[in-house]
């Protein structure tokens, strides 16, 4: 087997967007064409129909919202593709942060009506960190949108990059006509009942075949487009291939999710554009995705995927090598040797057991419970390390306890698992065991996620308490014990379930006390948990 050939064919990408921009139909919409399902689901449907493939989570479906990032493997036009699908809601902003870390490039998509919204401009801001190439899909353009001008205006001056239209729009909503590509000179032509994986219609004209235009698109709205093209070709940027695969110019396609119009035109493109697995780095060297070495890094780990057998699976990012069923590897931070247990292919809920896997590959492995969210799995001859992902600091919190005290296992053996996944972190007063446990989240909705979960996956009801607190700092140095500094009086003292200290606050003025009365301490929002 041609290992090189395996790995270049490999693109692994998320998909973001703030909710409701249609992210999960478009991912739906590329699994129909990679013939990954025959039936794409419908996201907000009543109880009976159909739900999305990469909501798989009970929950997800009630809702009609992503809860938690699900990984989608599948074949196209000689590409083989692992898509990331992300939470789009705020509350679960963290696991998308982390899925983020295992992805080469990301797909932003954007309701042409809103625009930019506050989560999407979030997400954008961990894709800068990171330099990752961002390819914009404008979706709903067979509603009523805003002017593509001013889409492009606001992209550049929100996210600071240039913009490419690869295609543009012809009208919107009721006088939606279809899209110019740019490249190929050529109108694709709007069906309102399109749907499947039928074949678009596309006419090839230049923008002076007046007579073509006007019979597919009528005078008006040929006189605009002349009138557009023009002055994109004029002022807009140039397309530079290096620039987009540096994250600083983002090709942006016109088209529409729901009706499956401009999908598979975006996803040829894209996989043109976007690279093979990239390099990754750690605190010494650069590791090659080509290296015969094999390493990877846990960033997800969900338990109960499969209720029946309450099993659970660490998601691993494969940053070089190849990975080979029954082969055993070395676990740099439990420091030993281990054999990766039902190695898995993911399709959202769906898995089927591999015997091997290429640099690029999301693949899912039984967890005993000696993972964690950052950690490196490698070759014995060739050990590395990748930097850990770190932990963000919730802003809610609450106190939880069981129903039922006969119950204490259950309780306390399913908020430990579950926060170990990431998506809520666990705290406790020192000394206090179990009896009491304080959670927080970097959204409200993740408390009502964990209720769910600790009553159908665990048997568990919990009472709830919601705790002020609204800033959380881990303590990197202390001149003291943690119960000896001088603190605020609203101030507490806690760990994690690592053992870490960290300190809770109610307001800015707290924290500044500590550091100011504490000569020494030092604070910080992130955990170092590497």
């Amino acid at each position: 087997m041609d290992t090189k050939w395996e790995i270049q064919r490999r693109r692994t990408f998320a998909i973001i967007s703030h909710p409701d921009a249609g992210k999960t139909t478009l991912t739906e919409k590329f699994l129909l064409y990679g013939g990954a399902i025959q039936l794409a689901g419908s996201v907000k449907g009543k109880a009976t129909a159909r739900h999305a493939v990469s909501d798989w989570m009970e929950l997800e479906k009630q809702r009609g919202i992503s809860i938690t990032s699900s990984v989608m493997q599948f074949e196209y036009d000689g590409y083989c593709i692992n898509i990331l699908d992300t939470p789009g809601h705020q509350d679960f902003s963290e696991d998308t942060y982390r899925t983020l870390m295992a992805a080469d490039s990301a797909v932003m998509v954007i309701d042409a009506a809103k625009g930019i919204e506050p989560q999407t401009r979030k997400l954008f801001k961990v894709c800068a960190m990171r330099h990752i190439p961002i390819f914009t899909f404008i979706n709903k353009l067979d509603r009523e949108a805003r002017d593509p001008f001013e889409l492009m205006e606001e992209l550049e001056k929100e996210f600071g990059i240039g913009t490419y239209p690869v295609n543009w729009p012809i009208g919107c909503g009721h006088d939606f006509k279809g899209v110019f590509d740019r490249d190929e000179r050529e109108v694709l032509v709007f069906q309102e009942h399109h749907r499947g994986q039928d074949k678009i219609r596309a006419v090839e004209c230049e923008l002076t075949d007046t007579e073509v235009l006007d019979g597919l698109i009528g005078e008006r709205m040929r006189e605009k487009l002349v009138e557009d093209i023009e002055l994109l070709d004029g002022a807009s940027y140039e397309f530079d291939l290096d620039a987009v695969q540096a994250g600083e110019l983002s090709p942006v396609f016109f088209g529409s999710a729901l009706t499956n119009f401009g999908v598979e035109r975006f996803l040829q493109n894209f996989l043109k554009m976007t690279t093979p697995p990239l390099p990754r780095e750690t605190a010494e060297e650069t590791v090659d995705p080509f290296s015969e070495e094999f390493s990877a890094f846990v960033f997800k780990i969900q338990a109960n995927m499969n209720k029946a057998h309450r099993d659970r699976i660490a998601f691993m990012r494969i940053c070089s090598g190849v990975f080979q069923r029954d082969k055993e590897y070395f676990h740099m931070q439990g420091g030993k040797a281990i054999k990766l247990a039902q190695p898995q292919q993911m399709m959202a809920q769906e898995r089927a057991i591999i015997n091997e896997a290429f640099a690029g590959d999301i693949i899912g492995v039984f967890d005993p419970g000696i993972f964690s969210i950052g950690d490196t799995v490698c070759s014995a001859k060739k050990k590395v390390r990748f930097e850990g992902i770190p932990t963000f600091a919730p802003e809610h919190f609450s106190v939880i306890s069981q129903v039922d005290t006969m119950k204490r296992k259950q309780f306390s053996k399913g908020v430990t698992q579950i926060a170990q996944e990431g998506a809520i972190q666990m705290f406790h007063s020192p000394n206090s065991g179990m009896e009491e446990v304080i959670v927080g989240a970097v959204g409200v909705l993740q408390f009502e996620v964990l209720e769910y979960r600790l009553r159908n996956e665990y048997n568990v009801d919990i009472r709830r308490r919601d705790l002020s607190y609204s800033y959380i700092r881990w303590i990197d140095e202390t001149p003291k014990k943690p119960d000896e500094l001088n603190l605020a009086s609203d101030t507490r003292w806690v760990q994690d379930f690592q053992g870490r200290d960290l300190l809770l606050f109610n307001n800015e003025w707290s924290i500044r006390w500590a550091e100011q009365k504490n000569e020494g301490l030092k604070l910080s929002e992130f955990s170092r948990n590497w």
